[in-house]
């Protein structure tokens, strides 16, 4: 197995490099590409007076968001120094401030402990190298009652490919096969951008029992495409039609006991 450290610095260095092309991707109310979002869903409900902290904050995006809706209190962890910079002018510039705390989410952080209303990842929780840890974590943050909210890709997203043969065939774009095993949680790297990433497909199961090890009940679990999606008449889009026919993302919404 690849060396923690190894993986988190080669994320690290993808995302110091890569920040910019990022910028505003994949925030909320958008919780994945092709996904249900926070309007459909109202996973967080009124924020207003809350205590907030984001992993895996990103360019801010997400933070201005609940900052437009009257969170008290804003926090954001990231592991990529370039992607704090942005958050930070981001929130700047558009009048509000958050306290940043640039490491892994891994990391012991100097974060206080049962103080948190809601803790959040939009598509950031899967790049940890310690499920388990991170999770706990995480339930320390919050408060009794506290809620962990995340999404991330759909295991069967990564398991799951179109045929090169049977792409050629109109007529055949219903028919998917499967180019790994969904058990296979094994890690690997992914050429993007001209760079790569290390990250590892964790089963459903994976995920559910991290959650009650760590002392959540899940209250709602989301694996929805968007109407939009599903109503869509583009039959010359492989990934809508991919969309159409399984979960791309998924979405968690756990509450601390």
């Amino acid at each position: 197995m690849m060396e923690k450290e190894n993986i988190m610095q080669t994320n690290k260095m993808y995302w110091d490099t890569n920040a910019d092309a990022w910028f505003g991707t994949t925030a909320l109310p958008n919780y994945g590409v092709r996904f249900v979002t926070e309007d459909d869903l109202h996973l967080f409900g009124d924020v207003s007076g809350k205590k907030i902290l984001e992993i895996c904050c990103g360019s801010g995006h997400s933070l201005k968001y609940h900052a437009d809706r009257n969170a008290a209190e804003l926090w954001g962890v990231d592991i990529s120094d370039k992607q704090i910079d942005n958050a930070k002018a981001y929130l700047k510039e558009n009048g509000y401030g958050a306290k940043f705390i640039c490491s892994p989410m891994e990391a012991d952080l100097e974060i206080p402990t049962d103080y948190f209303d809601f803790v959040y990842s939009i598509y950031g929780i899967g790049w940890t190298t310690d499920l388990d840890g991170t999770f706990a974590k995480i339930a320390s943050y919050l408060k009794k009652d506290g809620v962990f909210i995340f999404s991330w890709h759909h295991t069967l997203n990564y398991c799951v490919g179109w045929s090169n043969t049977l792409r050629q065939n109109v007529a055949e774009n219903e028919r998917l096969l499967f180019s790994k095993s969904y058990f296979d949680e094994s890690y690997f790297a992914m050429p993007v951008d001209g760079s790569e990433i290390i990250l590892c497909n964790r089963k459903i199961s994976t995920y559910v029992n991290a959650l009650a090890k760590a002392g959540f009940c899940i209250e709602q679990m989301v694996e929805q495409t968007d109407h939009e999606t599903m109503e869509s008449l583009d039959d010359e889009s492989a990934k809508t039609q991919k969309a159409k026919m399984l979960p791309i993302s998924v979405c968690f919404k756990a509450r601390k006991l």
